[in-house]
Parts: structure tokens; sequence; C-alpha cells
């Protein structure tokens, strides 16, 4: 059997619920929002994925190792004793060996809200403009600290169109199947003795 595509399969934009993990720099961003990162191939794209860290080099990082991006670009931690993310997206920290109180803000994460019908998904998973460039910054957008955005597939409804596609298909390769006999049937009563 040959499963081909030839179409690109929609995307649903759904917001999934926010799951909270209780980890400081997890986040999960409100209302159809996104976290502006840096591909691979250094052009800003948007996630929702909310897993952050600071990787060995001091940059705040997705959890698929992408650079968060702030007002000037990714987003570089200095060394910290702890670090707190605001609803707004104001990372900030304070830094090695300071008092208690003493806090600096860092940079904002940029979050982003473009209408759907301008996004598209990219092969890597990360979504971009249609036409290409960077969206503005969106300072209504919030986040949830400690928190992640699960995901909006419904299992169990995926499964059942599955298995309903996977049983359409067979009926179709049966009644082919059919259809061949029968014509070779035809074929077959229409000789000369």
């Amino acid at each position: 059997r040959v499963y081909a595509m030839d179409e690109r399969p929609a995307t649903n934009f759904e917001h999934g619920s926010v799951q909270y993990s209780g980890r400081d720099l997890d986040v999960a961003v409100k209302d159809g929002g996104w976290l502006a990162v840096q591909a691979v191939d250094g052009n800003e794209a948007y996630s929702r994925r909310g897993d952050l860290r600071v990787d060995e080099n001091g940059l705040l990082v997705t959890g698929n190792n992408l650079p968060v991006l702030g007002n000037g670009g990714p987003i570089a931690i200095p060394p910290y004793e702890k670090i707190d993310i605001g609803v707004d997206g104001t990372v900030s920290i304070r830094p090695q060996g300071a008092a208690a109180e003493q806090l600096a803000v860092i940079d904002r994460i940029k979050l982003v809200a473009p209408q759907f019908d301008e996004m598209k998904k990219g092969d890597d998973g990360l979504f971009r403009l249609k036409g290409g460039g960077e969206a503005e910054a969106d300072p209504d957008q919030r986040l949830v600290s400690g928190a992640l955005v699960s995901s909006n597939v419904n299992v169990v409804n995926e499964m059942v169109d599955m298995i309903e596609l996977s049983r359409r298909f067979e009926l179709q390769v049966k009644m082919m199947k059919t259809a061949e006999e029968s014509a070779s049937a035809a074929a077959s009563i229409v000789r000369p003795v």
C-alpha cells in the first residue's frame, strides 16, 4: 500500500488547556498568543512551547533549544540566584551575590498575536508570517508562569477519524478489485470459443 499526500494538513489554532507545572521557567501564553523564537535559520518564528531554560551560554531557550527573543534579540541571562518571568513577559533576576530584595530586569519576552490567517506552519513545526517579515510585539498578551499549554488535539476523535479513513480506504480497494474481477469475467464471456 502507498499512502500519498498531495496537500498540506490543516492547522488547528485552538488554544490548549493550561497545565500547572510549578517550574519557575515554564510559561503558558494566554488567549492565542505566541512566543517569538529564533529558528535554526536565524529568522524569527513563533511557538507556544513554553518549557524554557537557561542554556550553557546563558541564553533563554525553549525545550528544543531555540533562543527566545526579547526586545533586542535573543535574551541573554547573566549569572543569577533566582529568575522570574512576569505575566507581561518581563524577565527579572536576582544576580549572584545580591541581596534578596535586589532584582534586575533583563528583558521582556516578545509576545505576538498575529491573525491566524496570516500565519503558516513550517516543516520544523514553527509558525511564521505568510508574507515573511516579523510580527509586532503585542503589549496586551499575557503569560501564566509555572504552567504549560497542553496539546489541543482530541486523541479519541483523531483515533476514530483515522480508523474511519482506514476502513474507507480498504472499502475502495475492495471495490476496485471487484470491478477488475467483473471486467475480467465479462471479457471472458465475450471471447470467441
